[in-house]
This record gives structure tokens, C-alpha cells and sequence, in this order.
């Protein structure tokens, strides 16, 4: 009779936990302050998880987290949703290559379209369909309740303190580096 049990794979490699990963640090350099280094990690595993998260949650609803980006991107830009490939490229930090194979997929889904500006027929438009309108609604839908669920232990006025905080560190980081505009497209 064959061994119908599944053998156990190779455990999975844990991630040190903070305060090893602060120890290790301290133990390497001695100029460390272990707060700000606390507040960094933190922020950079708490980025990484949500990150993941919303990426499936997103694939649940069939659509990428580049495709998310674009259909955010043109309900920011406020109705009726249009924008150019250029400005969408620019918002989105991308070359003007990596848009359009972006466009042509999200078209190709009928979450965009993409047709000829009436008042210059060398421009082309890209808006949002009403397919992709609800897509965004729904990935809206999903994430409060995730974003919900991440702050339920913090009351009002902490909710309210860490944000300020963050905007503050935020506004720094934005100071410091104008151009980066939350992209690594110049780290090249």
C-alpha cells in the first residue's frame, strides 16, 4: 500500500522577532539607537505585511496591485476619471513603455479605456469604466474593513496622534527628497 502521508517540508525560516533583529544590530554597531531603530523596523515590517495583505486582497477581486494603482490613480484625478497615458505614467513613477503594456491589459480587462481626445486627435485618453469603477469600490470596500481591523485596539485620540505623527515623519522624508515621490525608479 502506498504512503499516502505527506512528509513534512523544511520549516519555514522565521523572521527574527524586533528586539532580536535591535539586539543584533546593537551587537554589529555601536552608534545604534535602539528607539529609532525600534520605530524604522517596525514601520518597514508593518509596510511589508500590509502590502501583502492588500495584495490579496486585491486578487481576490481579479486585479493586481499595478492595476490598483492606475484605477486609484484616475479617482484621485477626480470625475470624469481621464487622464493621459504620459500623466498617468508620471503619477505612477513608470516609464511610458511599462504604462502602456499597463493600459493595454487593463483595457484588454474593461476596467479603462482608451480612445482619442476629441480636441487633439494626437492624444490619447485613458478612463475609468464603470467595471473599473467598481472594482476600486470594492478594493476600497475591503481595505477599510482590513484598515479597521489593524486599528481596532488603538481608541480615537491615539488613531489620531499616530497619524499626525506619521505625517510629520511623512512631511520630513518628503522634505529631504522632493523628487523621490515614493518611487525607486531613480535608484536605477
Amino acid at each position: 500500500m502506498p504512503d499516502t502521508h505527506e512528509k513534512p517540508g523544511p520549516p519555514a525560516l522565521q523572521e527574527p522577532s524586533l528586539d532580536e533583529q535591535i539586539a543584533a544590530y546593537q551587537r554589529e554597531f555601536d552608534d545604534l539607537d535602539p528607539q529609532v531603530e525600534q520605530v524604522v523596523s517596525a514601520l518597514g515590517r508593518l509596510n511589508r505585511r500590509m502590502n501583502v495583505s492588500y495584495g490579496r486582497h486585491l486578487a481576490e477581486l481579479g486585479i493586481s496591485n499595478a492595476e490598483w494603482e492606475v484605477l486609484k490613480t484616475l479617482v484621485v484625478s477626480g470625475a470624469p476619471y481621464r487622464l493621459g497615458p504620459g500623466e498617468l505614467a508620471k503619477r505612477l513613477g513608470l516609464t511610458p513603455a511599462a504604462m502602456t503594456h499597463r493600459i493595454d491589459r487593463m483595457a484588454g480587462d474593461g476596467l479603462v479605456t482608451r480612445d482619442r481626445d476629441e480636441n487633439n486627435r494626437v492624444r490619447v485618453i485613458v478612463e475609468l469604466t464603470d467595471e473599473g469603477r467598481t472594482k476600486w469600490l470594492e478594493a476600497m470596500r475591503m481595505a477599510s474593513r482590513f484598515e479597521e481591523d489593524l486599528l481596532q485596539d488603538l481608541s480615537g485620540d491615539e488613531r489620531r496622534d499616530l497619524g499626525e505623527m506619521l505625517i510629520r515623519l511623512l512631511r520630513r522624508v518628503e522634505h529631504a527628497q522632493p523628487d523621490a515621490g515614493g518611487r525607486l525608479t531613480d535608484l536605477g
